[in-house]
């Protein structure tokens, strides 16, 4: 379903916002919740309910979750689920959540309020059930029954995506959202897709470039590819290392990420002899330093729902290298050649090497690519996204009148 176009002179909504983690430096779904919170405290009371919180911006409340257990994972996500359904069920028009939590019923202003689901992930009975089978399928079912962490996240999972009249669920890509009704079939009729969007920034210059690297701690010459993902190994980051010695020799590498698995990929650096062009960067709170560093961005991931870093790369002007829509949400609004390279299969060192020799060795090609991928870019900013996600809040609101 597309979300509707909201009519002028709308009412100001009071929203709750459901974030585990509220910082800008978790990851892809963070940086989506916090911008669209930014664009729509403008307009809207908004309230963030989170248990590890690192920003601010004015006009929004923000309101704590404990964390009386932080492992296992899953008693804590159940904890988090339990204690925001109590903080949220009377004084909300919406209550919007990016968690796997139920939010089932609750009253708003004397009306049950409007519910919206962004869906970042792959649903976890997808990842479980697909393509299992008779005896293949059963022994699956076997472990989870066994399983209290399993029955937990699919127990929230199925009333997350139950079927409600007031009940919008948002996803972040065409190929998601066709996961989603493959797997939940009651769906498509509550699904819009909402992408991600991006703060339009101004071209890097030289100078730009060269202070950006200086504080990096990157090399001031030579060319820069810019890896960024928290889960390395998910993101391909082992087979970009394996691909990086047969590039030109002032190739160097700049991984951002959370770094608790560095020293792993460290090691595997200085067996590949690329002691000196591999630079591990950390976790940015602000990426957009890394972005001006670099030449380009390769992102070969393993899966992707959408990849913001593809986006915010493509509006800083850098040609990409990324993994095609079979693996990359976003690759299936991209074309091969024209605003993008697309690698068919990221676990193949040869031709991710091909595309990366391609993106080093062409200035031209470079050039036209990150023209292509600005003018891509500019088609999804911020204030654009935030219309669309307010329409949808609109829509759950008018369901909970009839």
């Amino acid at each position: 379903m597309n979300p509707p176009t909201p009519s002028a002179g709308v009412p100001r909504l009071r929203i709750a916002v459901l974030n585990r983690v509220f910082d800008a430096s978790g990851g892809g779904a963070e940086r989506y919740s916090i911008a669209l919170v930014e664009q729509l405290a403008q307009r809207h009371d908004i309230h963030v309910f989170a248990q590890q919180i690192h920003h601010h911006a004015p006009g929004v409340s923000y309101h704590r979750v404990s964390m009386p257990v932080r492992k296992p994972r899953w008693i804590n996500q159940l904890w988090y689920a339990f204690a925001t359904w109590r903080a949220t069920r009377h004084g909300f028009d919406i209550v919007h959540s990016h968690e796997n939590t139920w939010h089932g019923h609750g009253h708003g202003h004397g009306h049950g309020h409007g519910q919206v689901q962004t869906v970042h992930v792959v649903p976890v009975r997808h990842n479980l059930f697909q393509g299992r089978t008779g005896v293949s399928r059963l022994l699956r079912w076997i472990k989870v029954v066994s399983s209290p962490r399993l029955l937990t996240y699919l127990g929230l999972e199925r009333l997350r995506f139950k079927n409600q009249n007031t009940r919008r669920i948002v996803v972040t890509s065409e190929s998601l959202g066709l996961t989603m009704a493959a797997t939940y079939p009651d769906s498509p009729a509550m699904t819009s897709v909402i992408t991600p969007g991006v703060s339009f920034p101004d071209l890097a210059s030289e100078e730009d470039k060269l202070a950006a690297r200086i504080a990096l701690g990157l090399p001031s010459h030579g060319f820069c590819l810019l890896f960024v993902g928290n889960d390395y190994r998910k993101k391909g980051l082992a087979t970009l290392l394996q691909a990086l010695p047969a590039l030109p020799a002032d190739v160097v590498l700049a991984v951002v990420g959370k770094p608790g698995r560095a020293p792993e990929f460290t090691r595997q650096a200085d067996a590949a002899g690329l002691a000196g062009r591999v630079f591990f960067l950390g976790a940015l709170q602000d990426v957009s330093p890394a972005y001006r560093a670099a030449d380009a961005l390769a992102h070969p991931t393993l899966e992707d729902t959408f990849a913001m870093v593809v986006l915010e790369a493509m509006a800083h002007g850098l040609p990409v290298v990324a993994s095609s829509a079979a693996y990359c949400g976003i690759s299936g609004l991209l074309s091969h050649g024209v605003n993008a390279l697309l690698v068919g299969d990221p676990r193949n060192v040869e031709s991710l090497g091909a595309a990366l020799n391609q993106i080093t060795g062409d200035q031209a090609l470079r050039r036209q690519l990150g023209e292509q991928a600005r003018l891509f870019a500019s088609r999804y900013r911020w204030a654009d996204i935030a219309r669309q996600q307010e329409a949808v809040y609109f829509s759950s609101v008018a369901a909970t009148n009839t």
